[in-house]
C-alpha cells in the first residue's frame, strides 16, 4: 500500500501510540550481520517446547554496529558465545547483544508455549499437533533472529519428543539421523543443504499418517513424496493431490526446464492455518482445504483449488525458494510469478479458455476494487506497517498479469530464454523484481523501460475506443486513449505499456480479420486498417491480455454479435458480461430502452443453449450473470441493494422464458456420470446452473427438484449446487435438507464450513437472522480461521445482507473483528476492506461503514495488522 499519506501518517504516529511505524522501500539497507549457518534443537512439548539455536555469526563488512536480532513474543532464556554468557537488551522489537564476535557461534537458550499461541504464526499447536508458519515474520516467535529474507542460512535441525505424542518429526531437507532417546522419546536430525532465509524455516511434529509416492526426475533421480494427514480417513483424500504434485513436477520440467533438487518432498495437512498453504523448502505445510478431496465430500471448485494450490507451492521450489525475494516489498517477485505459473499449469491441465475465464473474474472481483480503493497500491509497493497485510490480489494476481503481459510481448520461447537467464543468474540468491524484468529484457531481447512503470504505479488503467470508417479508401481507425486515476500517495500518472489482442470481426459474415497485438503506449494513439468494405465490430483485449477496464461506445447489437461469432471465448464471454451488466444498470437507472431489449437477450441465451459446439463448462461461463459486487462495482455511488433487485428479475426473466430449455439441458447433464474429466465437470457445472435458473424462474417443483438432486447425489457438487438452491427458498424441504446435510458430514470441518456458508450466502428472507444464529451455533468457533471465514466471508460476500440498511450486517463484523483482533489478528485484518469502501456509498451506508472502522479504531491495544487496514481505509 504505497505512500499512502506518508506525512499525515507520521504525524499521526506521533500522538498515537497505537499507529505503527511505516517502514519505506527506499530506506533498504543489507543487513548488519549475517547468519550463514543455524543449528537448532528442540525439546518438543504442546505447553513447553525449548529450543537451543547455535547461529554461526558473520559480520557484513567493516563497522562495529552490535548483533540486532528480531524478536515478537519470546525473549531469550541466556544467550552464550564460545561458551561465555553475553548481555543483551531489549529495544524496539529487537534484542541488541554485546559483544558478539564474527565467526563465533552464539548459542541462544527459549522457551516457547505453543498452546498458548493463538495468532497461528511461528511455532504452534493444533489438534495434539506442533508445527510453524514463519512467513512473513514468524521464526522470530520461535528464536531471536535476523528475520528477514536476504539473510540466507543452512540448516541443521534436531527434534526431540514423546514418541507416542510426536512418532512423525519433520523439517526442511532431508533427514539425516533418528533413533530413540531417554525414556519414552526419540528424535530425528534434519538438514537442509540449501541456503534458505528464515520464513521458509518449518517444522512439524505428531501422530500423523502418511500417503506415500515418488517421483523420478527427468535425470534419473528419485524422489520420495509423502503426505501427511491426521487420520487414516484423511489419508485416504489425497489422492487427488498427490496426482497434482507428480503433475506439477513433470510440467515444471517440461515448460521451464526445472527439476527438483532433494530426494524427498512432504507435505502436511493442517486444519488451523491462516493461509492457503506455505512452500517451506521440502516441507510444504497445507491448511486442509486445498490437501483433502475426494467425490463425497469435495465439490469440483475444491478440486480445482487442491490442484492449483499444490502446484503453486511446488512451483515456490524455484521462483520463492531457490532464487528468493531480497526484502518484503519484493512480494510480488515470488507470487505474481508463481501465480502465473500456477494459472498456466492449470490451463495445461484442463480447458484453456474456462480457466482464463475463472482467473480474471478472481482479478475483477478482489484487485480491481482493491485499486480502486483506500487501499490501492502498486505490485512493488514503497511503504507498509505490517507485511502480513501486503498478501494482497494486487501482489498475487496482479502481479501474475504483470507476468503475463511481459510473456506476451516476448514470446513463448523467448520467455523461456529469459527465465531460465533469471534462474541461472540468481540462483541461491535473494533477487528484486528489477533483477527479473532486466532478465526477461535481456534473454527476450526487449526493451521493458516504460513497462517498469507497471511496478510503481497503483490503479487499473482505464481504456477508451473510437473505431470509425471511411468508405471511400476503405479504411478503419481505431484510437485508443488510455488513463489511470490518482491513488492514495499518487496524484500524477504517466502512460503504461498495454499489450492488447485484438481483431476486427466481419459484422454480416462474422469472420475475423486483422488480428494482432497492438502496444499501446502513449496517452492516446491511432491505428489504421485497410481493405474493408464496412465497419466491422472491434474484438479488444482478446484472452484479457492485459488487466484493464475497456470502455467502448455501448452498443448492443455489436457486443451480441460478438457473442455469437468471436473466436475468441474470453471475447465472447466479456461481449455478454458487458450486455448483461449494462442491462442490469440501465433496470436500476429505469432506463432499459438503453440496453438489449428482453426478446433480444431471450434468444442470444436460447440459442447458446442450443449450441452444440459448445462444451459445456464454457457454456456456463457464457450463462452466468456478472455477480452482484461487479455490478455494484460500475456505479458511481453504489446501491448494493438496487442491483440485487434489478439482477434477481433479470434471473427471474431468464429462468421463466427459457424453462423448457433450461429443464431439457437439466436432464441431458443429469445423465452424465461422475468423473474429474473436464466433461463432465462442465456438466455438473451446467446442471447446478440450469436448476439455479428454474428456482429463479418460479417453477412450480423447484423445492423439490433441488430436494430429490440433493437427496440422490453422488458427489458434493451436485449435493451442494441443489442445497445452495434450496437454502434460499422459503420451505419447509430446505430445513430437512439442511439438518440431513449437517447429520451426514458432522465432524468434518471442511464441510460444515460449505454448511455455514451455503446458509450465510442464501438469498433467503430471513438470512440475516440464520447468521446471527449460525454465531452462536456450537461448531461455529473464532479459533479456526476456515470457520471464520466459512461464516463472515459469506457474510461480507452477500450484498443484500451485508448492506442492509439497519446496519446489523457492519456491526456483526465489526464485532467480530474486534473479538478476533485479541487472538488473531493476521485474520482479523483482512476483514478490514469490505468496510474501507465506505466513501463508494450513499450518506447514509458510507456513515455506518465509517463508524464501524472508528470503533475498531478506538479499540485499545489494536494489533498493528488491524490498525494500518482501518488507518488507511479511514483516509
Amino acid at each position: 500500500m504505497a505512500d499512502i499519506r506518508q506525512q499525515d501518517m507520521t504525524a499521526d504516529a506521533a500522538t498515537n501510540p497505537q499507529q505503527p511505524a511505516v517502514i519505506y522501500r527506499k530506506d533498504y539497507a543489507p543487513p548488519g550481520w549475517y547468519i550463514p549457518k543455524v543449528a537448532l534443537e528442540f525439546m518438543l512439548g504442546l505447553s513447553e517446547t525449548k529450543v537451543t539455536a547455535h547461529l554461526t555469526l558473520q559480520r557484513n563488512g567493516d563497522h562495529d554496529r552490535p548483533l540486532a536480532l528480531d524478536v515478537d513474543n519470546v525473549l531469550p532464556d541466556s544467550i552464550m558465545q564460545n561458551g561465555q554468557p553475553l548481555t543483551w537488551r531489549e529495544e524496539g522489537g529487537q534484542i541488541i547483544v554485546d559483544g558478539a564476535a564474527s565467526g563465533a557461534v552464539l548459542t541462544i537458550y527459549c522457551t516457547v508455549q505453543p498452546d498458548q499461541n493463538t495468532t497461528l504464526m511461528g511455532l504452534y499447536a493444533s489438534n495434539a499437533m506442533l508445527c510453524t508458519q514463519c512467513e512473513a515474520e514468524g521464526f522470530r516467535r520461535i528464536i531471536p533472529f535476523v528475520d528477514r529474507p536476504d539473510n540466507l542460512s543452512v540448516y541443521t535441525v534436531r527434534m526431540q519428543g514423546d514418541k507416542a505424542a510426536f512418532p512423525v518429526l519433520l523439517s526442511n531437507g532431508e533427514l539425516t539421523e533418528s533413533g530413540d532417546a531417554d525414556g519414552d522419546q526419540h528424535y530425528a536430525v534434519w538438514h537442509d543443504p540449501w541456503p534458505k532465509p528464515s520464513y521458509l524455516f518449518a517444522l512439524v511434529a505428531g501422530d500423523l499418517v502418511a500417503n506415500r509416492d515418488s517421483f523420478t526426475t527427468m535425470s534419473g533421480k528419485p524422489v520420495d513424496l509423502a503426505i501427511y494427514t491426521r487420520s487414516e480417513e484423511d489419508s485416504a483424500r489425497t489422492g487427488h493431490a498427490m496426482k497434482a504434485l507428480k503433475d506439477s513436477m513433470r510440467w515444471d520440467e517440461q515448460v521451464y526446464g526445472r527439476e527438483y533438487d532433494l530426494g524427498v518432498f512432504n507435505i502436511v495437512a493442517v486444519s488451523d492455518f491462516n493461509m492457503g498453504a506455505m512452500e517451506n523448502k521440502g516441507l510444504n505445510v497445507f491448511n486442509t482445504r486445498y490437501i483433502l478431496a475426494d467425490q463425497d465430500t469435495a465439490n469440483d471448485g475444491d478440486f480445482d483449488g487442491v490442484e492449483g494450490v499444490v502446484a503453486h507451492e511446488y512451483f515456490h521450489n524455484w521462483s520463492g525458494n531457490r532464487v528468493t525475494c531480497r526484502d518484503w516489498f519484493q512480494l510480488s517477485l515470488k507470487e505474481g510469478f508463481t501465480v502465473f505459473r500456477d494459472q498456466s499449469f492449470s490451463a495445461d491441465m484442463n480447458s484453456a479458455p474456462v480457466k482464463r475465464i475463472e482467473d480474471v473474474r478472481i482479478l475483477r472481483a478482489a484487485q480491481f476494487p482493491e485499486d480502486a480503493g483506500p487501499l490501492a497500491h502498486p505490485i512493488r509497493p514503497d511503504s507498509y506497517m505490517e507485511i502480513s497485510n501486503f498478501y494482497t490480489a494486487t501482489v498475487y494476481n496482479k502481479g501474475a498479469e504483470i507476468i503475463r503481459m511481459m510473456a506476451t510481448l516476448a514470446g513463448p520461447d523467448n520467455f523461456r530464454k529469459g527465465t531460465d537467464l533469471y534462474f541461472d543468474r540468481h540462483d541461491g540468491e535473494a533477487a528484486t523484481c528489477e533483477d527479473f524484468v532486466v532478465a526477461i529484457e535481456q534473454g527476450a531481447g526487449l526493451d521493458l523501460s516504460q513497462f517498469r512503470l507497471w511496478y510503481s504505479q497503483a490503479g487499473t488503467p482505464q481504456i477508451t475506443t473510437n473505431l470509425s470508417f471511411d468508405a471511400d479508401s476503405g479504411t478503419v481507425t481505431l484510437t485508443l486513449k488510455q488513463s489511470l486515476a490518482p491513488t492514495p500517495g499518487q496524484t500524477e500518472k504517466k502512460p503504461m505499456v498495454i499489450p492488447l489482442k485484438t481483431a476486427l470481426i466481419d459484422a454480416d459474415s462474422g469472420t475475423k480479420s486483422h488480428e494482432d497485438i497492438l502496444v499501446l503506449d502513449q496517452a492516446e494513439q491511432s491505428f489504421t486498417f485497410t481493405g474493408f468494405t464496412a465497419k466491422p465490430v472491434l474484438s479488444i483485449n482478446r484472452g484479457f491480455s492485459a488487466p484493464v477496464t475497456v470502455h467502448s461506445p455501448s452498443d448492443p447489437a455489436a457486443l451480441a454479435h460478438l457473442v455469437r461469432h468471436d473466436d475468441d471465448s474470453f471475447a465472447r464471454y466479456e461481449a455478454l458480461q458487458k450486455l448483461l451488466t449494462e442491462r442490469i444498470l440501465a433496470d436500476v437507472a429505469g432506463a432499459s430502452d438503453t440496453a438489449i431489449a428482453d426478446a433480444d437477450l431471450v434468444a442470444l441465451f436460447g440459442a447458446l443453449l442450443a449450441d452444440e459446439r459448445l462444451e459445456e463448462a464454457m457454456r456456463a461461463e457464457l450463462l452466468t450473470l456478472p455477480s452482484e459486487n461487479f455490478v455494484t462495482e460500475q456505479q458511481a455511488v453504489m446501491q448494493p441493494l438496487k442491483v440485487h433487485a434489478a439482477r434477481q428479475a433479470l434471473r427471474t426473466l431468464l429462468g421463466q422464458t427459457l424453462a423448457d430449455g433450461w429443464r431439457a439441458i437439466y436432464k441431458r447433464m443429469a445423465s452424465v456420470p461422475f468423473a474429474l474429466s473436464g466433461a463432465a465437470k462442465g456438466a455438473r457445472r451446467m446442471k447446478g446452473l440450469a436448476l439455479a435458473y428454474l428456482v429463479a424462474g418460479g417453477a412450480d417443483d423447484a423445492a423439490q427438484l433441488c430436494y430429490d438432486q440433493f437427496a440422490a447425489a453422488d458427489n458434493m457438487t451436485d449435493r451442494q449446487s441443489a442445497l445452495m438452491s434450496l437454502a434460499s427458498l422459503d420451505d419447509p424441504l430446505r430445513e430437512k435438507a439442511l439438518s440431513a446435510f449437517y447429520d451426514r458430514y458432522q465432524g468434518n470441518a471442511l464441510v460444515i464450513d460449505k454448511w455455514f456458508s451455503m446458509q450465510a450466502l442464501s438469498t433467503h428472507p430471513d438470512c440475516m437472522a440464520h447468521i446471527t444464529a449460525l454465531r452462536g451455533h456450537p461448531d461455529f468457533t473464532l479459533s479456526n480461521p476456515n470457520r471464520v471465514r466459512a461464516l463472515y466471508g459469506a457474510l461480507a460476500g452477500n450484498p443484500a445482507v451485508f448492506h442492509d440498511p439497519s446496519g446489523q450486517g457492519y456491526a456483526m463484523l465489526t464485532d467480530m473483528i474486534i473479538a478476533l483482533d485479541a487472538t488473531n489478528p493476521q485474520t482479523a485484518a483482512r476483514f478490514i476492506p469490505p468496510l474501507g469502501r465506505w466513501q463508494r456509498y450513499d450518506d447514509k451506508r458510507g456513515g455506518q461503514m465509517r463508524a464501524a472502522l472508528e470503533r475498531i479504531r478506538a479499540v485499545d491495544g489494536l494489533s498493528k495488522d488491524t490498525t494500518e487496514q482501518v488507518v488507511k481505509s479511514l483516509g
